[in-house]
């Protein structure tokens, strides 16, 4: 009789293959990179995971959530005035890039990139990930008087993303904090004004 899947194991993997695929991508990674990592036979990942797909997408879930316990608590900080939550919030997110010497970059991005073109299912993973983060900072942005709640709040929150996913990318080649300088010092109170 087989063993019955152990809990600590499917953390394990998650938590050190993730740290694997977010350094070297998904396609720079294979099973055997992320068992290895996580010490747990090869054979072994499948009792966890249906497919390398399948543990991706359970990684981004993984991820967005440590993100929003970390750092969606700044965006809903009402002692603080909207635009101080926003920029708070977004040097959060690069303190963590930071961490890494800017190399990794966001891994809701990184699989972007990677996966959006060849899976559905981690596509639709993603487009909940952007739509959650959109979400958040919309609610944010809806207290700004001059923007208020609605189309406009949501149309900013994308932009944003988008804006915010640019930064990380080229500070992800350059390897330093200078494209999210600019994002706080020049495109935050410009789409904020």
């Amino acid at each position: 009789m087989p063993r019955p899947p152990n809990p600590d194991v499917r953390a394990r993997l998650l938590a050190t293959g993730g740290q694997v695929i977010h350094s070297r991508g998904f396609n720079g990674s294979g099973v055997q990179d992320i068992t290895a990592a996580a010490g747990v036979p090869k054979g072994s990942f499948y009792n966890y995971f249906d497919s390398k797909e399948a543990f991706a997408i359970e990684l981004l879930e993984q991820y967005w959530l440590g993100i929003e316990a970390r750092h969606f608590p700044l965006l809903r900080d009402t002692s603080q005035a909207p635009a101080t939550r926003l920029a708070r919030f977004f040097r959060a997110l690069a303190d963590d890039h930071g961490q890494h010497n800017f190399a990794q970059g966001c891994l809701v991005g990184n699989l972007s990139l990677e996966l959006a073109t060849e899976s559905d299912d981690a596509r639709r993973r993603l487009m909940q990930l952007f739509q959650r983060w959109e979400d958040a900072l919309a609610e944010c942005l809806a207290a700004l008087s001059h923007i208020g709640a609605g189309e406009r709040a949501r149309d900013l929150a994308g932009v944003l993303i988008e804006a915010w996913e640019g930064a990380v990318l080229r500070a992800k080649v350059q390897r330093n904090r200078e494209p999210y300088l600019r994002f706080e010092r020049l495109v935050l109170p410009k789409l904020l004004a």
